[in-house]
């Protein structure tokens, strides 16, 4: 009896204490690892370096730190490191196949940081998706949509598809459409147009805004109202333009023809 006590105190003794030590090296260790990724992420920002390589790098230091601290939570209980990273890099081979998509991601979003088509906060179409840059990561793309939704794209897909960035210029072209009837007078049109264009503070002057006929379509005259206006203010300005439109078009008895009804045939 007494025997098997000293056993249990002995094991406890020799490998109690390192289990434990090893523990406390790994969540302290992991705490210490995202306060200094943190105290780094804040000097970056504080240098004004680019937001979109802040991201990025602030992942490739954690999980760096995180490897490091797991090693030494290893070495700790007596496993041989250097044998555990041989054996790791033997069997790197194997994971890499199997993990082919990840790291391909991890390849790509390197290019996207190295590149740099789009920045934390630009308003990007990716893979067929519209949204706002929030988080450029070793992984993914996360856009946050014009309704509020979150799309994570992995950085490969963004890399093998087309890039459009609404953000990489200042100002923006719209063209709004309007149609009137062939029966309406064409030249009260495009001046009530213009006036209404002219009065729109946010609407630049250079280049200048026109109004012109873009279509002599079957049941009506399409105007183009071409303008153009800061990123940030495409929205506003389409939204006023069009309801100022509609109401101006009403006072001048200026119709809007609607498309003919095509009725089928009962079988």
């Amino acid at each position: 009896m007494d025997f098997s006590w000293s056993m249990v105190v002995n094991f406890v003794t020799l490998y109690g204490v390192k289990v434990l030590a090893s523990f406390l090296i790994f969540f302290i260790g992991k705490r210490v690892a995202a306060l200094l990724t943190a105290i780094v992420v804040k000097g970056m920002r504080t240098s004004k370096i680019d937001e979109t390589i802040t991201s990025f790098f602030s992942n490739v230091i954690y999980f760096g730190l995180l490897v490091v601290i797991i090693l030494a939570a290893l070495s700790n209980l007596g496993i041989n490191t250097t044998s555990f990273l041989a054996v790791l890099g033997t069997a790197g081979l194997a994971i890499g196949l199997a993990l082919q998509g990840t790291l391909s991601n991890v390849g790509a979003g390197i290019l996207l940081v190295f590149f740099r088509p789009f920045k934390i906060g630009h308003s990007v179409q990716v893979a067929g998706e519209n949204g706002t840059v929030e988080e450029l990561n070793l992984f993914s793309v996360v856009l946050k949509t014009a309704d509020n939704r979150q799309i994570i794209i992995p950085n490969s897909a963004v890399i093998g598809k087309n890039i459009i960035n609404f953000s990489a210029k200042p100002t923006s072209r719209i063209d709004l459409l309007f149609n009137i009837g062939y029966e309406d007078d064409l030249r009260l049109a495009k001046e009530t147009l213009q006036a209404i264009v002219d009065a729109e503070e946010k609407i630049l002057t250079d280049p200048a805004p026109f109004v012109a006929v873009s279509e002599l379509a079957p049941t009506s005259v399409k105007l183009v109202v071409r303008l153009w206006v800061k990123n940030e203010d495409a929205a506003s300005v389409t939204f006023a333009i069009t309801e100022k439109v509609k109401l101006s078009f009403d006072e001048k008895r200026i119709t809007i023809p609607h498309p003919p009804l095509v009725e089928k045939p009962l079988a």
